[in-house]
């Protein structure tokens, strides 16, 4: 069993999660408010972009991501760690957002 540093960017929260649990219940054990819904791997709700490390989700690409999605995603209910992590809570993958921006997040107009 090795531990592993998981990083919020933006949120100053940090926590220390084994390779045998999930990040999402590393989160709730630390009291850190990680959103979720099914904890299944279905909803996407606790999806976080990965800006650094790696992690271990073979279900969550079975049931949710793209192979492509699952290299810059994370399921937080799926997913191990595999290395130190940063996370960006928020951001979800295309699959869920059509664009990866969280509902009423502003956009640039494009100047046509």
């Amino acid at each position: 069993m090795t531990d592993y540093t998981v990083e919020f960017v933006g949120t100053g929260e940090e926590i220390t999660v084994s390779d045998t649990e999930t990040i999402l219940a590393a989160c709730l054990d630390a009291g850190i408010a990680q959103e979720y819904s099914c904890r299944v791997g279905m909803c996407l709700a606790c999806s976080a972009e990965i800006v650094e490390g790696e992690v271990n989700q073979r279900v969550a690409v079975a049931r949710a991501l793209t192979e492509e999605e699952a290299e810059e995603y994370a399921l937080t209910c799926m997913a191990r760690p595999a290395s130190d992590l940063k996370l960006d809570r928020g951001t979800y993958p295309p699959s869920i957002e059509g664009d990866g921006r969280v509902e009423g997040e502003e956009t640039a107009a494009a100047d046509d």
